[in-house]
């Protein structure tokens, strides 16, 4: 309901645009909304890079609002929808508006647009695009895990067409605050795409023409004084392009290694960005990852329905994609794989065919279209994905789950419920886990003093081999000079 109730009112608000452009003659959606804005905003009209006439000199104003519009202030709108709501309200009230008790939040921010609008104040927002099937858009915020929001952007059709936008991309530009019979702030002027000239969108090559290929740069996960880094570091070397699964029954300490892992490549790759993406997740989960975790963190808890954790999900793989194609590193840590597939299991059309534990036949399509989107790009950029996979959870679907991902990654890690019950962390299965194509990750001489160190622990049991692994490496301070007081003979 709220997604058509959406769309109604986004329709509404073209149509409207269109009419008053359509009273001087045929104009884009674009242009109408710059003249409407133009109308409510007669002391300022934006330059115009995009096409239309220049800019009108101003009208004579008293020296007091002359002096404040020609500080030229510029209000950014991502700004005030990060402001708590005591200040917002606080902010109003100066404008000699007391009752504020019943106002939304974007009925504060409206207010004080409306008020910077009339001293001559440019206004500038930033979001992540989403293009809907009707033709036009919206730019959402990060901060409200890219769900429609009533502080949206509305994107018009003839924007789109004319610079190439896709979902995912990252516009900035020039926006209007809404009108009297309007729900959402309107875009003007398209300033930037993914941080640089929207008019070179035309050489970019789109990610589904991208050459992929096996990952050669290796990702760095080890800390100083972590051993649940250096572990993974050793038996599951991680490069750029990767897509790995962590295997994980329950309570093994899947989260604790997400965070682990998503907090070493800010540390030791902070060129890399970071995406990490929790579906049907717990909301403390999600406000403990938050805190712990310097990276963005997009969520869709538990308690909402399946077409929101189908809908962030297409955000994000989207926006990751569109950071890719202008060469770009991307890491997704996911949580978790199977979770996603349910989703779409239930926003999936039943085909009829239903598999063993209640999976459509189709339905893990786009999951897997998520999953093997993860590889290495020749032309530059990567995008790696790690996911976590959960397993004797008691569920059959969640066994299909697992079963049809099962190898589609070139990275495994398996947790081991018998270590997590023993209080051993990290719960890694040694002889399980692994990496396809390692050698392409490892020095040559590091590579032979690892399958030395397979060999040995390949004889235990994985209580021991954890055990013994951890007592050796704390007496060394880096993975390297642990490999190199191994003895390999000659």
């Amino acid at each position: 309901m709220e997604a058509r109730r959406e769309k109604e009112e986004a329709q509404q608000q073209a149509r409207e645009e269109g009419n008053a452009a359509s009273n001087n003659g045929p104009v884009d959606d674009e242009t109408a909304a710059r003249l409407a804005s133009a109308k409510a905003e007669p002391e300022r009209k934006p330059a115009d890079d995009n096409g239309d006439p220049e800019p009108e000199p101003e009208p004579q104003q008293p020296p007091e609002e002359a002096a404040q519009t020609s500080k030229g202030e510029i209000i950014n709108l991502n700004d005030l929808q990060k402001m708590k709501m005591e200040n917002l309200q606080r902010d109003v009230r100066k404008l000699g508006i007391q009752d504020v008790t019943g106002l939304k939040k974007q009925d504060l921010i409206f207010q004080l647009l409306k008020d910077r609008v009339k001293k001559g104040a440019m206004i500038f927002g930033e979001g992540v695009m989403e293009v809907l099937n009707e033709g036009f858009g919206f730019l959402r915020s990060p901060d409200y895990n890219y769900l429609p929001s009533p502080d949206d952007i509305y994107v018009s059709p003839s924007q789109i067409r004319r610079f190439g936008l896709k979902s995912g991309h990252i516009v900035a530009g020039q926006i209007r605050p809404p009108k009297d019979n309007e729900r959402y702030f309107a875009l003007l002027k398209v300033e930037k795409v993914n941080q640089e000239d929207p008019n070179k969108l035309g050489e970019v090559v789109p990610f589904e023409e991208l050459t992929p290929l096996y990952p050669d740069k290796r990702i760095f996960l080890e800390v100083k004084n972590d051993l649940n880094l250096r572990i993974i570091d050793l038996v599951t070397p991680i490069g750029m392009g990767q897509r790995c699964l962590i295997v994980a029954p329950p309570r093994t300490g899947k989260t604790v290694i997400l965070q682990k892992i998503a907090n070493a490549i800010r540390q030791n790759h902070p060129d890399i960005y970071v995406i990490v993406l929790l579906i049907d997740e717990r909301p403390e989960e999600v406000t403990d990852m938050e805190r712990t975790v310097d990276a963005e963190v997009i969520a869709s808890t538990f308690d909402e329905p399946t077409s929101r954790h189908v809908q962030v999900t297409e955000m994000v793989l989207g926006k990751a994609k569109r950071l890719v194609e202008h060469k770009v590193d991307v890491v997704i840590l996911l949580d978790s794989i199977t979770r996603l597939g349910r989703a779409y299991n239930s926003e999936q059309p039943h085909s009829g065919k239903i598999l063993t534990g209640g999976v459509d036949a189709s339905a893990l399509q786009r999951p897997k279209r998520f999953f093997g989107a993860a590889r290495n790009i020749e032309e530059g950029g990567s995008l790696s994905i790690i996911s976590t996979a959960l397993i004797d959870t008691g569920s059959r679907m969640d066994e299909v789950i697992f079963e049809e991902f099962k190898g589609t990654g070139n990275a495994e890690l398996h947790l081991d419920r018998r270590l997590a019950d023993r209080r051993v962390y990290p719960a890694i299965d040694v002889t399980r886990s692994g990496t396809r194509k390692e050698e392409l990750l490892l020095d040559p001489e590091e590579q032979k003093r690892m399958w030395v160190l397979r060999r040995i622990l390949n004889d235990m049991n994985p209580i021991e081999a954890m055990e013994l692994l951890k007592e050796k490496l704390k007496k060394t301070n880096s993975n390297a000079e642990f490999l190199m007081t191994m003895n390999i003979g000659p």
